[in-house]
Parts: structure tokens; sequence; C-alpha cells
């Protein structure tokens, strides 16, 4: 590992699927696996390929139900490329003595390398180097160069075949292979040209047409021989000793959920034959990934920066530019595996903060996406009872419901049900990324028109879900869940649900208030249109004021309660588990195992209360409370941030990152240590063979927006940047740049209780920089110097 490079030295099947997860290359549009392409599917290796929303509806049977499942399809390959000796076996490191093995990913230009030397017997070695990239300039290519040299034995010829294999399934989580994962239908293929054919199927439900076209390039005659499912090519080459064949295999995949074509088969075929070479397709797409690194410009030291910019890797494969015209959302797992189906969570909330300030038309593309499912989540609201938007937990094609009602727990073996669909905070995830993209970019056409109404339907809806208690004097959200996911009901209770949840609780009260003053600010021909389409009127926002201060937020023991009744709860006896289990990271399937539940404890899969401290600045967390009625200083904060740091399990990558965050403002030695863990969640595959499903892409871009704004303390808000950096010995100098309304380039740097901000010289104006005891003014082209106070 260096600052630009990831490597991986020597053959190791236990880590081939991690390795294939963080080797995935992808460009927004689609991304493969970096799988060796002369491997199938098997207990291993798993080549997979996925495009961005490319979805497909099935029905299975499990556990004596018929169950609905949405996934995000497992496209034909277009890797595959196989060799062997004329007669011999089909050469792979499980068949074959490995006598070296490297693959090296290059983040700066997106290209993935692997040379491996294959013992063939008798003084004979095949060196087989490869270089791979899924294309950044253009969203519907990608290469595959493969060089064969024979070392020091007698000539010989080497048999190639390349592929296009359609004969595909999904089956790349253990835990889904009950279900129905046969999604592609109608597989045809055949040649256009000596060097060039195509294959094209069909999704079973959803009917999505795909179509991959490859152009094989090689120094020997090629044959083409259509199999069944698959469109395979061949060609012998003849191998010296010193000598290398070099064999090119360029790809073009469409499918018919794409803009400007009539036929994804047609444009595939046509787009492939018009390539150039290798070398003129490697020059472009290192263009295209200069310009990103160039917005997305990170200067951290050491270990740590070379992590960042892997994550920033990663998060630009799976939402780059391309992403800005198409209409997806943000898978959580990325374009990188199967696991939780493809599908959409609440991840844009760690997400768009990051890519606000370096490429907002993606945020902005992001939130179309809610938007054009806004209706979805109305009709939702009805089947529900209730008023306004409830947008769904999971998603993926269409904006319904996709959680799932069964789900395994892989230690017991039982199929359990599942409530996350009650986590209803997911509309407040959305608002607040409405309000942050909005005070990022100024995009006050984007506010007034799309946000203003997800805002309003959302808030609509919290009204609607609080009911007044006379007892209490104040308004409650009954039958929730929370982002803790352990608890999902109270123990001993027929009906799942919690009372009261203080996170949800206290983000619909800031949804509503934010609510509210964006329909003040609203110019009066766009508000009165806006209630003419809602039926909005005055005494609607009447109970919106009310509620917004009147929400109850439960209390023990002198801290925050996670949901009502959370302080009668059993106290967990973590020693003694984590004596007998070592990680309890999933306590839930441990204690479901042991036939008991977690329902019964004070325990957390991750930061719940604590996420509000992610969310919102010690000052505006203070606000919030103030206007619900209730006191929160600092001292009531701390002891809260200490019930549940002890109380959690971590089952979650986003655990490490929003404790790190939280224990950073809150001044604290241990933060760099959640920090940590938050950067190598993936590397380090801390979940425990997760992130050989798929890496976890929230997690990702969260340590970016981390260094962003969690240790400078950056708001974007009032129309200017305002800092609070938080001092953490473990990184004391670091830097980053910025887009920020209009300016392309803005550049920070936090060195030693000094920070320097320069405003590039193109900008549309002055920047506002509010630091805790002074505020600075920067014209166009000039760098501030600024002491930061102790």
């Amino acid at each position: 590992m260096t600052g630009w490079t990831w490597e991986y030295e020597g053959y190791d099947p236990a880590e081939a699927r991690l390795r294939e997860s963080l080797c995935t290359l992808g460009n927004g549009f689609f991304a493969t696996r970096g799988a060796l392409p002369e491997c199938v599917a098997d207990d291993v290796h798993y080549p997979g390929t996925y495009a961005a929303g490319c979805y497909d509806r099935l029905i299975s049977e499990v556990a004596g139900r018929h169950i609905e499942n949405e996934d995000l399809v497992n496209l034909p390959n277009w890797l595959s490329l196989r060799f062997r000796m004329p007669g011999g076996p089909w050469l792979t490191p499980d068949t074959v003595t490995v006598l070296d093995h490297r693959e090296t990913l290059r983040i700066s230009s997106g290209l993935l390398e692997r040379l491996t030397r294959y013992d063939l017997g008798e003084d004979r070695v095949l060196r087989v180097r490869q270089e791979r990239l899924v294309h950044m300039a253009d969203p519907h290519l990608a290469v595959l160069r493969t060089e064969f040299t024979a070392e020091g034995h007698r000539p010989g010829a080497l048999e190639v075949e390349a592929a296009l294999d359609g004969g595909i399934t999904n089956a790349g989580v253990a835990r889904y292979r009950d279900l129905d994962g046969r999604h592609l239908t109608h597989v045809h293929s055949g040649s256009v040209a000596p060097d060039t054919v195509w294959l094209h199927c069909r999704t079973r439900t959803s009917d999505i047409r795909i179509a991959l076209a490859s152009r094989l390039l090689s120094e020997a005659p090629l044959t083409f021989r259509k199999e069944n499912l698959r469109a395979v090519q061949l060609t012998r080459l003849h191998l010296t000793a010193g000598r290398t064949a070099t064999v090119d295999k360029i790809v073009a995949l469409y499918t018919s959920r794409d803009p400007a074509i009539s036929d994804p088969l047609h444009a595939a075929v046509d787009r492939v034959g018009r390539v150039a070479g290798f070398e003129e397709l490697l020059e472009s797409h290192r263009t295209a990934w200069g310009q990103l690194w160039r917005r997305g410009e990170l200067d951290v030291p050491g270990e740590a920066g070379t992590i960042l910019r892997l994550h920033l890797f990663h998060v630009l494969q799976t939402l780059s530019p391309h992403t800005a015209d198409l209409d997806v959302g943000v898978p959580a797992r990325g374009l990188h595996g199967e696991a939780y189906r493809g599908h959409v969570f609440w991840d844009e909330l760690f997400v768009l903060p990051y890519l606000n300030l370096h490429f907002p038309e993606v945020s902005r593309a992001l939130l179309y996406h809610r938007y054009r499912r806004l209706d979805r989540a109305r009709t939702a609201a009805g089947d529900a009872g209730r008023r306004g938007a409830m947008f769904p937990w999971q998603s993926g094609s269409d904006g319904r419901e996709e959680a799932q009602q069964l789900h395994l727990n892989p230690r017991s073996g039982r199929w359990l049900p599942d409530h996350s669909r009650l986590q209803h905070h997911v509309g407040s995830a959305i608002a607040y990324n409405v309000w942050q993209y909005c005070e990022a970019t100024g995009d006050t056409e984007f506010l007034h028109t799309k946000g203003a109404e997800l805002l309003l339907q959302i808030s609509r809806f919290w009204s609607d879900a609080a009911a007044y208690d006379p007892l209490l004097g104040r308004y409650r959200i009954k039958g929730v869940m929370g982002p803790d996911e352990y608890h999902d009901a109270y123990p001993d209770a027929t009906e799942p649900g919690l009372d009261d949840n203080a996170y949800t609780n206290v983000t619909a009260a800031w949804v509503l208030s934010h609510t509210l003053d964006v329909l003040r600010a609203l110019p009066e021909p766009r508000r009165r249109e806006l209630d003419e389409r809602t039926g909005l009127d005055r005494s609607e926002l009447e109970k919106w004021e009310e509620v917004s201060r009147t929400l109850h937020v439960p209390f023990h023991d002198g801290v925050i309660s996670q949901f009502e009744g959370y302080g009668k709860l059993a106290e967990l006896d973590w020693r003694e588990y984590r004596r007998r289990y070592e990680d309890i990271r999933r306590l839930d399937r441990i204690l479901e195992g042991e036939g008991d539940t977690v329902n019964r404890y004070r325990a957390s899969k991750q930061a719940d209360v604590l996420m509000l401290g992610y969310l919102f600045s010690p000052a505006e967390l203070q606000g919030l409370f103030r206007r619900l009625g209730y006191e929160l200083d600092e001292a009531t904060w701390r002891l809260t941030v200490d019930h549940y740091l002890h109380r959690t399990s971590h089952g979650s990558t986003l655990s490490g990152l929003v404790h790190g965050w939280v224990l950073a403002r809150d001044r604290r030695a241990e933060a760099w240590t959640f920090c940590q863990e938050a950067l190598r969640g993936d590397i380090a595959d801390v979940q425990g063979g997760t992130t050989g499903e798929g890496i976890h892409l929230g997690a990702m871009a969260g340590t970016l927006d981390l260094v962003q704004r969690g240790l400078p303390g950056l708001e974007t808000r009032d129309g200017g940047l305002r800092m609070d950096p938080v001092p953490l010995p473990e990184l004391s100098s670091y830097g980053f740049t910025l887009r920020y309304r209009g300016h392309w380039g803005v550049r920070l740097r936090l060195e030693r209780g000094r920070l320097e901000i320069a405003v590039p010289s193109s900008g549309p104006g002055p920047v506002d920089i509010c630091l805790p005891d002074r505020t600075a003014r920067l014209q166009p082209g000039e760098t501030g110097h600024l002491p930061l106070p102790d």
C-alpha cells in the first residue's frame, strides 16, 4: 500500500472475495468486481457486473411463505477470458501451481493490474499480465488487456477463449441463496464481424433489455462459437520464449434504461466498432480520472490519506458525474456486490454532505431521484392511514418499500420477522439532505420547487404521525424503530414498534421547524402555487409549529433515553459475552441463537441517540432541545455519550464513524480509535466477511466527510463557511478543496493552530469565513491565514 496504489501480494483463496470487492472498477453507470477473468463463480470467486438502477423482482418460497424481493441484477459477465495449453485443462490459480501473483489497484488512474506466473511443469512457466479498466470518460466501455509470455521453454501454442456469458445468476450472498436469483432470460448471441460478437438478454419481470458487444484484438486468427447462453471467441497464440503476445478485449454495455438510444444492441455493436485501440482508451480514461481527482483533492498524510483516497475512489465509481444523467439512488453497498440486494437505504445521509461540496450536480440528481418517488411515498402514507409522504426504509426501482419480511439469522439458521420498515426516520434524512444541499450550493431554484415539496410532504407526515398526550402535555410518535436496528419491539410485546425514539422525534421537530422557515421565505407566487397544489392552509402550519415545539423526548438517569421505556430494560453482561464470543458485533444474532432477544437489554447495534451529535453541531443541538422545552447542557450530553458508548456493539460500519465524529466534537482522546475503525472498516473487513459482498458506501463517504466537515467543524450556513476545528493530535495537518456556491477549488489547509483558505480568482464573489472568535471575508484570488483559537 502506497499513496496512490493498493496492492495484494500472493494468491489467497480465503481473501479472494474481499479483494474482488476492493478492486472493483466502475464509472457510476456500471461496475465490475475485481475477479480474475479465468475464474467462474464458485465458493472462492464471484465475478459480478452491476448497472446502476437495473433491478428485477422475483418471488421465492421461504419458510413456507411466498416472499417478493427486488434485486440489483448481476449482468452478463463481460470479463471472461481463459487459456490453456492445447488439450490441457483451463489454467486457474486453483488448479495450477502459482509461482507469483500480484494485484495492483492504481487509484489515480482507475486501473487494475494483475501479474501471475503459472508453473506448467517441465521447466515451463507462463507469465500472465493483465490491465483492466471500466472507462470513466465513456460510461459504456470496459477494456481488458492480457499479455502472455512464455518464460524459458520451447515454443508452443496457447489456446485463448474470450466470452460474453449470459448464464449468470445472483448468488453472491450465501444468506440469500434460498431466494430465486435467476434474473436473466431470452439470452441470444451472435457475431457481426470476425472480431466482434454480441449477447442480448432481458430481465425476467422488469423487462430491461441488456446488450453487450465485445471486440477482440489478437495477432492470431479468431473464430466464433455460439454456445448456450454464451458468445465465445477463440484464438490460438504461438508463444516463443521471452516474446509477449497480447490480446485486447474491448466491451460496450447498454441497457434499455439508457437515454438517447433506440436499441441497446445496436448501440453496443455500433459503439464497440468505432473504438480505437487500448492506448487511446487508456489515455482518455486517465484524463477523466485526473479531472475527478482535482475536484476531490485531498491532502492527508500517511496511511490515513491512502485509505481516504481508496474510499473516494470507490465513492466516485458508484456516484460519478455520469450519475447526474441517471435516475438512481445511493446503493448502500455500492455497485460492488449483492448485499442488501443493491437497495437504497438512508446512506445518502452520509454521502451527500461530501458530494455537495465537490460534485453538487450528482447530489441534485440523487435528490431528484427521491422527488420522482414522492407520489409513491404519499401513497404509502395513505395506505398506512397517514397524510404526507412516508418514504421506504429500503427501495429499489420505483420507490415502494423493499424491506424484507423475513431475514435469516445464519447463526441459528432461523428465518425471523423483519420490522425494519418501521424506520420512518429515513424521511428526516431526505429532508436534511435537501437542506444541506441547498445551503452548500445556494440552489434556490431547487429549494423553492422540488425541495420545498419534499420538505412539505415529509413535515405533513410527521405532524400527522404525532399524537397529543394530555397527561404529558406533549406530542408523541409511536410504533417506530430508530437507527439502532436492534430494538424493534418492547419485551414480550405482541406488536412491533417503539414509542418516542429520541432521534426520530428530535429530527422530526427539526424538519417541521426548517420547513416552516422555507415556506416563509418562498417568493409569494411560488408559495401560492404550493398552497394550491398541496392544500396547505394556516391551521396546518399552526399545528406544525406546535408539534415542532412540544414533541416528547424521554430521559432516564440524567441522560437522553433512546426511546420511552429504555431505562427499564435489563443491563447486559458485556464482559461475559465478550469472553464467550469475542466478536459480539452482531449481538442480536448471538442472543437469538440462545433463544433470547436483544429487545430485553440496553444494547445498541450502532449510534442512535448519538446520531444527533453527528447531524447537528453542539450549538444547533442545544437550540433544538431548547425549542422543544428541554435544557441540554454539556454535562448532560457528555453523560449521554458515555452511557451509549459503553452499551454499543458496533455491528455496523457506520458506528465507528459516528462515534469518532461525536467524540472528536466532544474533544475526547479516544476519538481517533473510532476514526481508525471507520477508516479500516472495509479494508480489514471488520464486520467479518461482509465486505466481500460489497463495500459499505456510507461509511466510506462518511470518513471523507469526517475530514471535510467533522474535524474542521465546517458548516455551510447562512451563506458562509462556519468553522470550529477540532484539535486531533493524530491528524494535526491536512488539506482539501471545495466547490462552494460557484467557487471551483476553494482550498483549505489546517496545520498546527492555523487555517489557510485560498479563494480562486475566477469565483463569483467574496466568501465569508466564520470562526468562533472572528469573521473574515475573502475576495476572489485572495488567500487568508487565520490563527485558530486555543
